[in-house]
């Protein structure tokens, strides 16, 4: 179940957060400080961040810095008394899905919140299946790869088999084992997921993309 992180050093903060939070009935945990929540914080599980800017020791900003160089992607919404607007823009570039400015709307930050939750479920499904679709490549053989990697790239049997001195049967048998193995069910799921492995292959190891962000609402 999808929970509510809040880290907050204000205790009436956290208090009229977790009472409005859990008034529609949603899961909250709440911290005084970013040290006690990275204690319990729980990666693998749906969930969002409703994080304060300033607070003793590790700031809003340095948690949200943490989290990223750890390639963690729960969306995180930022709470401040000061309408800072090069911060605000600051945090959402750097990954927050929104930054909101003390007072705020109840039903505005509920919107978000829901939202922020909805989001975190998509990046953790995406990464599921990204996981599974990299568990799949690892048995392929180094023939099939190399197949695969001209699929890719767009290549007919007849190509493929010139590339690599075989008999286009038998690059039509590595076709039928790659669509078994990788779970394709056409020509073109299978070109999709072998543009998809070329990129797992080469691309470096990054966080998952924050998604569009709403507007920050500073007053």
């Amino acid at each position: 179940m999808s929970v509510v992180y809040i880290v907050d050093d204000d205790a009436a903060v956290r208090d009229s957060l977790r009472w409005l939070l859990e008034s529609v009935n949603l899961p909250v945990r709440s911290f005084a400080n970013a040290t006690d929540f990275l204690s319990e914080f729980e990666p693998d599980e749906p969930g969002c961040v409703v994080l304060d800017v300033r607070m003793p020791g590790m700031s809003g900003l340095e948690l949200q810095t943490h989290l990223l160089a750890t390639a963690q992607s729960i969306p995180i919404i930022f709470i401040s008394g000061h309408g800072d607007i090069a911060m605000a823009v600051h945090t959402v570039k750097s990954g927050a899905i929104d930054f909101i400015v003390k007072p705020f709307s109840d039903q505005e930050l509920l919107d978000r919140i829901h939202r922020a939750l909805e989001l975190s479920q998509e990046r953790i499904s995406e990464r599921k299946r990204r996981a599974d679709l990299v568990a799949r490549l690892a048995r392929l053989t180094s023939r099939e790869r190399q197949v695969l990697k001209l699929i890719g790239a767009g290549r007919a049997n007849k190509m493929i088999a010139a590339a690599l001195n075989l008999a286009e049967k038998t690059i039509e048998a590595h076709r039928t084992n790659l669509n078994r193995k990788l779970g394709a069910t056409s020509v073109a799921d299978l070109v999709r997921i072998a543009i998809e492995c070329e990129e797992l292959l080469t691309a470096p190891p990054a966080a998952d993309s924050a998604g569009p962000a709403s507007p920050p609402i500073v007053n």
